[in-house]
């Protein structure tokens, strides 16, 4: 076939054809058109030489040229697509390097090898237009909503017709035993969009929290609106959630509203979501306050709330534990998943066992080390009172309020303790320099004899090496395994060290030593002042 002799909008009206059926730009095709003759061209003139074909938008023309490039004298390596500066002279009048000569060339004649190649390319050009469309549409789409229909299941996988293209429920992202037939209707959470190779890929889920949180926006106009929000979801898949909500109108109940009138709002998602129960609980800036409500309907009786080790302990009455636990443990985990703290349950005389077990430790701490009897050491137990610390160096005043302690005795007992405490400090240095600890370390402001001994028992015997440091091998951390939290301890947890002064302890280290640069430290601050301002 001559491209001369065939109907010359005959390209335009087939580009138009396949432009309109794979909803893509009919430019595109074209281009695929002009690559495809240009291959074509190559193969008969010869695959060195740079041939360009140019389709006219208005007539349908191929118009096939020959581009070389001038190149200097030295660099000429291919006769058919370059030429030097003196050759170029016949064709240019001030040819230079870079410059290019174009020749138009006669059209090729499209053999039967030569058009199935053209259409392979024709094709490919088109699939890659097609998975570009598909990718820009559904990109933007990542945490909406989306309606589709099964077309099959692939090893418990389901693909759905999303009308553009296809996208993927995986198995585990599918709610309990979840089984559907191809042309069944079905709901999904876009989770994510990727651009792979083989064309976008749509990642669908039913288990995402966040599937129930666009489902309640879908059935509620009050969050919709932005008058209600929802502040966290947590969800046993099929069996179980918990939603918190918060109502910036005051005359606007968010539980309410999230039920509906006879329940029939919450009861369209759970009839969505497989008869999932859900619980909708009113949000609340105290966490321990939000923890009471996100354990309902389980009754509370103390919580205690340790911020820096995210962990909560909650008491409950005895009768209370098993409802506050769920079946296998459900309750107690969504509510640490609502409020992303490690939570803790105790009964109420398993608490009491505790404080009492606590209150011994103390008592004997105080008879051994104050050389007191057994009634006065509770005496200081019940006011209060945990460390020897605490007895050395607080205001006298309150050691005056105990009943029994006049001015001499508090200055005694004062006494007594900071005379343990010293002993306790030269006994610590002795040993931290028996184990090879350097005076660098022992004079660093902030580090108490006690503490360098701990850190010599582990070998930090330097300045350098307690430089080295990281902030949450001093104050300790939680570590995330197997999606259980873990404790790690911190080097100088027990001496109530905590993150943001292990921090500081460790940059004033850096710092002395010259290995930061106090000025680039204030420059980064202000910069990251100056961003979360911007942000703000």
């Amino acid at each position: 076939m001559a491209i001369t002799s065939a109907n010359q909008l005959e390209l335009l009206q087939t580009a138009e054809a396949v432009a309109r059926e794979k909803m893509i730009d009919p430019g595109l095709v074209i281009e695929a058109m002009e690559e495809s003759l240009a291959r074509a061209a190559k193969s008969r003139y010869g695959a060195e030489m740079d041939i360009r074909v140019s389709i006219d938008r208005k007539t349908g023309k191929a118009t096939f040229t020959r581009v070389r490039t001038v190149v200097a004298d030295e660099e000429l390596e291919n006769y058919q697509a370059e030429l030097t500066v003196d050759q170029a002279k016949q064709y240019l009048d001030d040819p230079k390097v870079g410059d290019t000569v174009v020749d138009e060339v006669p059209p090729v004649e499209m053999g039967r090898i030569a058009a199935q190649s053209a259409k392979q390319v024709i094709l490919q050009k088109v699939r890659e237009a097609e998975r570009d469309r598909q990718f820009e549409e559904f990109k933007d789409r990542v945490g909406t909503i989306i309606n589709g229909q099964v077309k099959r299941e692939e090893y418990g996988n389901v693909i759905v017709d999303v009308g553009a293209g296809e996208a993927i429920l995986r198995r585990n992202e599918k709610i309990g035993r979840e089984s559907y037939r191809p042309n069944d209707r079905i709901r999904c959470y876009v989770k994510d969009v990727r651009r792979e190779t083989r064309g976008p890929q749509i990642f669908l889920s039913r288990t995402a929290p966040e599937f129930m949180a666009e489902l309640f926006k879908m059935e509620v106009p009050e969050i919709y609106d932005g008058i209600i929000e929802i502040k966290a979801v947590a969800r046993d898949p099929g069996s179980r959630a918990k939603i918190a909500v918060v109502s910036y109108d005051n005359s606007i109940d968010p539980v309410g509203a999230c039920v509906g009138m006879r329940g029939s709002r919450v009861q369209a998602v759970v009839n969505e979501l497989q008869g999932e129960k859900i619980d909708i609980i009113p949000w609340n800036e105290d966490m321990p306050t939000f923890l009471v409500n996100a354990l309902q309907p389980a009754e509370v009786s103390k919580v205690v709330l340790d911020e820096d080790a995210g962990k909560i302990e909650v008491v409950v009455p005895d009768e209370q534990l098993s409802l506050a636990i769920g079946r296998r443990g459900q309750n107690v985990r969504l509510a640490s998943q609502l409020t992303g703290l490690d939570i803790d349950i105790l009964t109420e005389e398993e608490e009491s066992a505790r404080r009492q077990a606590e209150f011994a430790e103390r008592t004997k701490l105080f008879m051994e080390t104050l050389d007191l009897d057994e009634f006065f050491a509770q005496l200081l137990v019940a006011e209060g009172f945990t460390s020897l610390e605490e007895v050395a160096y607080v205001e006298l005043d309150e050691l005056l309020v105990i009943e029994g302690v006049d001015e001499s005795t508090a200055e005694e007992l004062q006494a007594r303790a900071r005379d343990y405490l010293e002993e306790q400090a030269r006994k610590a240095l002795e040993h931290a320099r028996e184990l090879g600890v350097q005076d660098s370390l022992v004079n660093f402001e902030g580090l108490t004899p006690r503490m360098v001994e701990a850190l010599a028992e582990d070998g930090i015997l330097t300045l350098d090496d307690f430089a080295t440091c990281a902030d949450w091998e001093l104050a300790g951390g939680w570590t995330t395994v197997n999606g259980e939290r873990v404790k790690d301890e911190g080097l100088l947890e027990k001496f109530d060290v905590g993150l943001e002064e292990a921090q500081n302890m460790v940059m004033t280290a850096r710092i002395q030593l010259g290995w930061v640069d106090p000025a680039e430290l204030e420059a980064e601050a202000e910069e990251l002042e100056t961003d979360e301002e911007a942000e703000a």
